[in-house]
Order: structure tokens, then sequence, then C-alpha cells
């Protein structure tokens, strides 16, 4: 029997990542193979025309997975209904500005998407928030979207977990689906603290630690972090353009692992409402390793943490906290 469509948002969906996203949705790769799914796109006025494009060329891909495309710029007809939110659009951080000059300009859109998605979005709403800050945007959001409970309100450092992997996988010169549990703490920001602590490879000898076959801690805790946490630069130095396909596959990978389940021994890094687990400060969206089952992540619990963990963990939470500070005074405004 076929299963019903499952209505998804991609806002910002004429921007770089929401062209590559759309169309990985509709072949099934978020939600799978056999899910049908129903497009709500959203942009801004301007983007208008190229959202309508971008619309025509998904009906001309003819997917059979695809039963209807919205192309909307008014965000209270593109909320309608929907189950998954992934959250793209916000006001991009330009040349010479900081996250602190982007995030007066993001609490509004913010704050009207989540009141959109209070009163039009279906009762199981799932959101994924992207557009940055996102661990601050997912924050707001979650203040003006009260209905919608915080377990279903995430920001995406999967990003930075893939690359995490990918180059604990070039370092060992194993496949990148042979490593598994890295860690992404805390903001999706060079303030992150990518940790390979628990990590593992599965070998033809069974599953080993990456600290033990890389045999360097050094390389580890200082090369490896400051080359995940600063891979976004290095991309925008290349092309001269932001992320976007890498970032369109890792929204993908969340969401499904979110709604299909994270396979067993195996967790990943999720942006989520902090419990206090680990000493972070409840309220944050701070990224912790999580495991997914049922639609339900769980913070991975149990850990042993390090002195040098701590310090990271410490400071990343620490910018969250300023960062909290500067969105709710923006609020207040």
């Amino acid at each position: 029997m076929e299963k019903d469509a499952v209505r998804v948002l991609v806002t910002g969906a004429a921007g770089q990542i929401g062209y590559a996203l759309v169309p990985m949705i509709a072949r099934g790769i978020m939600l799978g193979l056999d899910q049908p799914v129903i497009l709500h796109m959203l942009d801004i006025e301007p983007a208008a025309k190229a959202l309508e494009g971008l619309k025509m060329e998904l009906i001309d891909a003819a997917l059979p997975l695809l039963q209807g495309v919205i192309a909307a710029t008014d965000v209270i007809e593109a909320s309608k209904g929907i189950n998954i939110a992934v959250m793209v659009g916000g006001f991009p951080c330009k040349e010479g500005m900081e996250r602190k000059d982007v995030m007066p300009r993001n609490v509004p859109i913010f704050k009207a998407q989540a009141s959109a998605l209070e009163q039009h979005a279906a009762p199981d709403c799932k959101v994924l928030v992207i557009a940055n800050p996102a661990n601050t945007n997912a924050l707001i959001l979650k203040e003006y979207a009260p209905s919608i409970p915080a377990k279903s309100i995430t920001c995406l450092t999967r990003l930075d977990h893939n690359r995490a992997l990918s180059h604990i996988a070039e370092r060992l010169n194993v496949h990148v689906s042979n490593v598994k549990n890295v860690i992404i703490w805390g903001n999706h920001s060079s303030t992150q603290y990518p940790d390979a602590s628990h990590a593992i490879v599965i070998t033809s000898n069974g599953e080993k630690s990456v600290r033990e076959l890389i045999a360097d801690d050094h390389w580890l805790d200082t090369e490896y972090v400051a080359s995940v946490q600063q891979r976004g630069a290095a991309i925008i130095k290349a092309r001269k353009l932001s992320s976007a396909l890498s970032a369109a596959s890792a929204a993908c990978d969340h969401i499904r692992d979110w709604i299909l389940g994270t396979p067993e021994g195996t967790w990943v890094s999720m942006g989520v409402y902090s419990d206090g687990s680990y000493g972070i400060e409840p309220g944050l969206i701070y990224s912790f390793p999580v495991t997914c089952q049922k639609g339900e992540w769980s913070i991975v619990q149990g850990l042993n943490i390090n002195e040098f963990s701590r310090e990271k963990m410490d400071a990343t939470a620490k910018e969250l906290v300023k960062e909290k500070s500067l969105a709710y005074s923006c609020l207040a405004n």
C-alpha cells in the first residue's frame, strides 16, 4: 500500500542549498525511496521568478515520488499542513560582517516563520534549522512556536559531523562508511569541537579506536580540530561560494536518521535542546551525539570526557550563552 505523502517545507528554496536540496528530497534521499512527498518551497519576493523556474524544473524531471509542488513567497501559504520544515533561508553573513551583525536581521525572519509554523504546520511537525547562526535561530524559532515540542526543533551540525568523518577516513586511507561515532559538540561556528576520542573504524579485524589507529594525539587535538572547524571557510575560498551540495546532503542525512533511525551502535551529531547533559546549560541548542529511534532523538549518555574535551565543550557553550543573550535582547527591541 502506498504511503501518504509527507509535506516538506524548504525555506530559501531558490538559493544554492535549496536548489541542491529539493531534488534530493523529491528523489527519496531524505525520507526513503518509498515515501511520496509534496514540496512546499518558500523564498522572498525578489526570488519569485527563480522559485517558479525551480518548480518548472521539478515538474519536468517527472519524479515518481513527487506528488505536488507549492512555490510561495508568503510564509503562511508555504507553512500549511507541513510535516517537516527545513529552514535554509536567512539573512546571509556578507563580507566584513560578524555573527553578531547578522543576528538582529535574522530575528524578525525566524520570528515570522515560527509564528506561521505555530499556526499552520501539522501537529507532528519536525524542524531543522540550517540558516546561520543555526543554533540561535533554532532557539528563536522555539520561542515563537511554543506548541512545537522542544525535541522537534533541531539545527544542522551533521555537515560538520560528515566533514569530521571524512577527514579521519582520508588520514587513514579507508572508506568513510567504515568510520563512525565522531562527535561535534556545541555551536555551528568556529568554536565547535570535533571530538574523535570515541570514534571507531570498522576493520577486517573488528572495530578499532581512531586514536589507536592514527597514533597521533597531537594531530587529533590540533590540526584535525582546526581543519574541521575551518572547512566551510576553505570551501568559500576555493569556490567563492559557501557549501551547498554538502550542506544539502547533510540536511538529508539529518532528517533521514531522525525519522528512520540510526544504525545500532552508531550515533550522529545534532544540534538539540540541552537537558543539562554533560554539564551544558539547559535551554541552549547545542550539538550532542545522539541516537534516533521511531522519530525521536536521545542524547548518548555516559561518555568519558577528558580535561581537553571539557575545556573545548565549555568554550563553545560559552559562545552560545552570549549569542542567546544577544538574540533575546533583539527580541525585546
